[in-house]
């Protein structure tokens, strides 16, 4: 049975030039990065390396980047960081939008129950997009931070970051970008942005897994959450990841060398898929999201009266890797909270299925996918 894995956004194969990078670290004489002899300079000379050539890619200073666990780890030191920072100036209310990854929604609702803070979620309108008016309306002399993503990871679509930027700043707000799943499908000048955080994870890019970073502009106000060490510039205790971090930068050169090929091909494979799919498939499909701004290999559709779950599980046996775009917890889908704050119809959110393409994927295997498809629906449907 050949596979197909459709499964890009949830997380990447790792390159070939990325595992050698990290195993010549890993097969060298190690080296902690703050001892003082030879082998630690050796792992500090690759920490800086590594750090040079992130921020050069992303237009920013190594200084301002600042290495962690991944994108999880990012959204949180961003988030509590910046919000407790910003209480000590008299600044405790939060603005974020209900399309966000659950990395920030659920920090955001622990601040307002653990840490007292006051939210603001705004609303997505039915493409997902978040409007920057609403983010005008819900800012009081008190905000004090605004977190809005730059590309959705379950349905694609591209955020209004530069005029959500300009009004956060306009308002004395910190402004923190979740970028993770548009870095490698979008280019960045962070020094022209008028963003202060901005959240990113190698795994996302065919690195590895357990490596992030984040972006701090000079002068974001933000305490440090870990304690115990100097490393990071006393933002970020704990021994740095180095073989994670050299990966991290070579996926990144990678990146920034093929971002323009890459785009155009994800965009044609995204676009030959769906045309596939309109042609193999007998039930009525939606494609969930803008039509102008998305991210190009992402795309989530709604099989109409074919149920999410059922169809994952029959993907699965046919050798698809896809996702829903949601949790499972104990064995039960959690449908879409994207697609519910999209305020779609039941029948689009229950039958929607995310599929995202990257490294490995061809325009030819998707024939043949497209065909399993078609056959998967017609199966489920004379089952029903």
């Amino acid at each position: 049975m050949t596979n197909h894995y459709f499964d890009h956004a949830a997380t990447t194969p790792m390159h070939p030039k990325v595992i050698q990078a990290m195993l010549e670290v890993m097969q060298g004489s190690g080296g902690n990065s703050s001892s003082m002899h030879a082998f630690g300079r050796a792992a500090k000379h690759q920490l800086n390396r590594s750090r040079d050539l992130i921020s050069a890619a992303i237009g920013c200073k190594p200084g301002q980047l600042l290495f962690t666990s991944g994108g999880t780890e990012s959204d949180n030191a961003a988030l509590i960081g910046a919000a407790r920072a910003q209480r000590k100036r008299g600044k405790s209310h939060i603005i974020t939008s209900a399309g966000e990854h659950h990395a920030v929604l659920h920090t955001c609702e622990w601040l307002v129950k653990e840490e007292g803070f006051s939210l603001t979620v705004l609303p997505i309108d039915s493409f997902g997009r978040t409007s920057p008016e609403l983010v005008q309306e819900a800012m009081t002399p008190e905000t004090g931070l605004i977190s809005i993503m730059h590309g959705n990871n379950e349905v694609g679509t591209i955020q209004p970051i530069e005029e959500i930027g300009r009004i956060a700043r306009a308002g004395g707000a910190v402004f923190h970008v979740d970028a993770v799943q548009a870095l490698g499908s979008l280019e960045y000048r962070l020094n022209e942005l008028p963003v202060d955080l901005m959240s990113f994870s190698a795994h996302k890019i065919n690195g590895p897994q357990g490596v992030g970073a984040l972006y701090v502009a000079n002068g974001t106000p933000i305490d440090a959450l870990q304690h115990g060490g100097s490393q990071e510039r006393k933002r970020r205790a704990g021994t740095e990841n180095i073989a994670g971090i050299v990966g991290f930068a070579a996926a990144v050169d990678i990146c920034v060398n093929e971002r323009e090929n890459k785009q155009l091909f994800m965009d044609e494979l995204r676009k030959r898929w769906i045309e596939l799919l309109h042609n193999h498939v007998e039930v009525p499909i939606v494609i969930n999201g803008s039509e102008q701004h998305y991210l190009p290999h992402i795309v989530n559709i709604s099989f109409i009266g074919v149920d999410t779950e059922t169809m994952l599980m029959n993907l699965d046996m046919e050798g698809i890797a896809a996702a829903s775009g949601s949790a499972c917890t104990s064995g039960a889908l959690e449908r879409s909270h994207v697609l519910r704050a999209m305020q779609l119809p039941e029948e689009q959110i229950n039958s929607a299925v995310r599929f995202s393409f990257g490294l490995g994927n061809t325009l030819e295997e998707l024939e043949d996918a497209a065909q399993k498809v078609g056959t998967i629906v017609r199966r489920i449907r004379n089952n029903y």
